[in-house]
């Protein structure tokens, strides 16, 4: 992997405005959510906009030109359409014409299924230049007066430039998990909600599927935690996220927070994660990225990655 960027939209609604709009505590969702603010996108914009804006972003930053590109791929669970799908959409607002394209579901966990099968593709040689993309719009399906997830969701979308190098996997091994019988506690129906949650049942297998799937992929990869550059979590919760870098005793400066910004953005919250740190200065070339995702499905997975160039010796 070997660069990052987002999309916001420029609209910025706070927890304050929420609160009050609901008759809410001062600070009560703050309080359980860890969440200041989060992007809202206007009725005249749409998913594949911010989608494709984060991956020409993370194309420009990688000095990658569209036509070098194999393969798009994009993680959402708030398509714009049913058709066009929004990979295909995508790859036509960027030029990339002779790339596939493929649209993945999941939820908060569809960008790192996305970033895994993409890996699959460039170890197999069926590709060399990949883009995958994480966006939702999470409130074109809220209920926007229920206070359990009002607050939560916010809109944006993050990208990754993923390329093939003369040197074992970046990317990977990844473990992955799902607990289909447990998926009530998290709905969203079709075709347009609104998403439901039952808020502690949530966080209680949020923070149990985090930790051990994190465990997991660390060994997989044959490391150890203390060789963890960098922990980037689903921003799902910032209690969610002190809890389980407590769990795997990660000191806070090597794990990234940053969901009081944006909110929770299902699957644009990894690559967002990621751009975030980017831009803070957090991610060096060489830097053992652990990345974890948990939400509908359930299900639940993580995965580490060697941040930077294609260059052998890193």
């Amino acid at each position: 992997m070997v660069s990052a960027a987002s999309s916001l939209p420029a609209t910025v609604v706070t927890t304050a405005a929420i609160e009050k709009r609901l008759g809410l505590e001062q600070d009560w969702i703050r309080r359980r959510t860890g969440i200041d603010r989060r992007h809202r996108a206007q009725p005249d914009e749409n998913l594949t906009m911010f989608a494709a804006d984060a991956a020409n972003g993370a194309l420009i930053r990688a000095g990658v030109a569209p036509g070098d590109v194999d393969l798009v791929v994009v993680a959402t669970m708030t398509p714009d359409l049913l058709t066009p799908h929004p990979a295909s959409q995508v790859a036509g607002k960027l030029g990339t014409t002779q790339a596939g394209a493929i649209d993945i579901g999941g939820a908060c966990s569809a960008f790192l299924v996305a970033l895994t099968m993409t890996a699959g593709y460039i170890e197999a040689g069926r590709a060399e230049t990949a883009v995958v993309v994480g966006a939702d719009l999470m409130s074109r399906v809220l209920d926007h007066d229920d206070r359990v997830t009002a607050g939560i969701f916010g809109d944006g979308a993050g990208a990754v430039v993923v390329r093939a190098v003369p040197a074992p996997s970046r990317v990977g091994p990844t473990a992955l998990g799902a607990d289909g019988g447990d998926g009530d506690a998290i709905l969203t129906p079709w075709p347009a909600g609104p998403v439901t949650m039952d808020g502690q049942r949530t966080f209680r297998r949020a923070i149990e599927s985090l930790s051990a799937c994190s465990v997991e992929a660390v060994g997989r990869a044959g490391l150890t935690l203390e060789e963890i550059d960098l922990f980037v979590p689903h921003q799902a919760n910032g209690r969610i996220t002190r809890a389980v870098g407590d769990e795997l005793g990660l000191p806070t400066d090597r794990v990234v927070d940053c969901i009081d910004q944006y909110g929770n953005t299902t699957a644009g919250t990894l690559p967002i994660a990621l751009a975030h740190a980017a831009s803070q200065g957090r991610l060096e070339a060489g830097a053992n990225v652990l990345l974890a995702a948990f939400g509908a499905g359930l299900a639940w997975g993580a995965s580490t990655l060697r941040w930077g160039a294609s260059d052998p010796e890193l």
